[in-house]
């Protein structure tokens, strides 16, 4: 079998130098189509929400847990911060609640002891009421005292910075060791949805228009503009009203794209008119010797015609290619 693909393919070299041409069995009628005219242009992927992730004490920064690019979900803990004085006043505190047991032991022997007075008729009632006053006060003391101290235990816990939201990573401004205020940004999270903002010049102000499709370029082709790999159809969901430094801001929502780097360019072609285009079927081009050729049905029978193609689009569901030159509106295109 490896032996005939060379005679098969000096065969159809061979066949196609004598002219011979492949059966035609349908015409297809050129008509002049409008189509939008598409310009090409760097559109910057965004996320639609970025949050910071905010120390709530101040301290120093003694962990990090996440670097740029980490997925994290709302409530992991990207970074700890310790204040040395917690561990201070944790101790202060301790010893003030034992300081106050001690008084409330005193306080309840003194109620007993009063009772015991007082049930043997050798104890006034004023000093029983005295002794319990005393006993809850030290009561609710101690209560205070245990109270205060689960404040500085809550500030020991917000020492763990949390993710606001679920997403990326960005930034990581800091390092450990860095003295941290309250309220200091510890990361950036783009939490989503991602997006392609656009960036037009002024002259396409009223040619823009929420709802319109767009065409996205292959990820990574960095191309001349003039020169867009569509890959993929986006959706102009919001045209800005506000126009600075000459430029039109509008944003295009396409498909997944949560996976891409934040502030990538993408190359987009959007429409910015209409313009009248000749156009075939793909199938009615022939290319013979680096030349375009299409047949065309003539009183006579048919007749090839050298033509210059242009881009390809989509027209109700159906492939066609741009003509250029060699066509005219209501010329019959034989197909094969």
């Amino acid at each position: 079998m490896s032996k005939l693909k060379p005679i098969l393919a000096t065969a159809l070299l061979f066949a196609a130098t004598l002219g011979l041409r492949p059966a035609y069995t349908a015409e297809f009628v050129v008509e002049a189509r409008t189509i939008p005219e598409m310009k090409a242009v760097f559109g910057e992927v965004e996320s639609r929400t970025v949050v910071p992730a905010r120390a709530r004490i101040s301290g120093t920064l003694r962990e990090i847990r996440v670097s740029e690019g980490s997925e994290v979900k709302e409530g992991d803990v990207v970074g700890v911060v310790v204040d040395d004085k917690i561990a201070l006043q944790l101790t202060a505190a301790d010893a003030k609640i034992n300081a106050l047991r001690s008084q409330l032991e005193n306080a309840r022997m003194e109620v007993e002891r009063a009772q015991q007075l007082v049930s043997q008729g050798v104890g006034t009632q004023s000093r029983l009421d005295a002794a319990r006053t005393a006993f809850e006060v030290a009561t609710n003391q101690v209560a205070a005292a245990e109270a205060d101290k689960a404040v500085i235990e809550q500030s020991a816990r917000e020492g763990n910075v949390l993710a606001p939201a679920t997403g990326r990573v960005l930034t990581v401004p800091v390092t450990p060791g860095s003295v941290i205020l309250a309220g200091e940004e510890i990361s950036r999270i783009a939490t989503g949805p991602y997006y392609l903002r656009l960036s037009l010049p002024e002259r396409h102000a009223t040619e823009i228009a929420e709802g319109a499709t767009v065409e996205v370029g292959e990820r990574g082709r960095m191309q001349s503009p003039d020169q867009p790999v569509a890959t993929r159809k986006g959706k102009i969901v919001k045209v800005y009203p506000e126009i600075a430094d000459g430029r039109v801001i509008a944003d295009v929502d396409v498909a997944d794209i949560g996976g891409y780097f934040v502030n990538e360019r993408m190359l987009v072609s959007i429409p910015v008119g209409m313009r009248t285009v000749l156009s075939v079927p793909p199938a009615a081009v022939m290319t013979l010797h680096g030349i375009d050729y299409v047949s065309v049905a003539t009183a006579d029978g048919r007749m090839d015609v050298a033509v210059i193609l242009g881009g390809s689009f989509e027209d109700a569901g159906q492939d066609l290619v741009e003509i250029l030159t060699g066509l005219h509106d209501g010329d019959r295109v034989v197909l094969p």
